[in-house]
């Protein structure tokens, strides 16, 4: 198996995607921030910097537009969607967050929807570090993605 991102010589490179078809992409990614039951507490009722939930909500859209400013080798996209599901998972405990980012383009957004969890993700222990330093951010990962040649890909559950 050769990787996309290195040429013939083992140099890195963006990859050419000027002949592929346009196509719809989206992609599924999640991942959660575990705390504690008082630190889950202050996140769904406000914690001393505001509204956690909807300032990682943003985070995480603004994370996933930023993408390929963070990522060396990612394509800049027109993403048409980008959405976030913040859920106060009190088994966790936590917040399990999940990011879905839609475009049609040439190449997919898994590296879009993996950037706004992940940006959800630390804004979350960002605003809620005086409370808890403990907290841990976990299981980050594709969960789908549909579109390109790869077609379809679910992960194992």
């Amino acid at each position: 198996m050769s990787l996309t991102h290195f040429d013939a010589t083992g140099q890195a490179h963006m990859v050419d995607v000027s002949t592929k078809p346009e196509t719809m992409r989206e992609a599924v990614a999640t991942g959660c921030v575990v705390m504690s039951p008082e630190t889950l507490a202050l996140a769904q009722g406000g914690a001393a910097k505001g509204d956690v939930l909807g300032v990682a909500r943003l985070a995480g859209i603004m994370g996933a537009k930023r993408t390929a400013d963070l990522i060396p080798l990612c394509h800049p996209l027109p993403l048409a969607k980008v959405a976030l599901d913040l859920i106060a998972d009190p088994d966790l405990p936590g917040i399990r967050v999940t990011a879905t980012v839609r475009t049609t383009g040439r190449t997919g957004v898994e590296m879009e929807a993996l950037t706004a969890v992940t940006t959800a993700c630390l804004t979350i222990y960002d605003m809620l570090k005086a409370a808890q330093k403990s907290m841990q951010i976990q299981d980050i990962r594709l969960m789908r993605k549909e579109g390109g040649k790869s077609g379809l890909y679910e992960a194992e559950l």
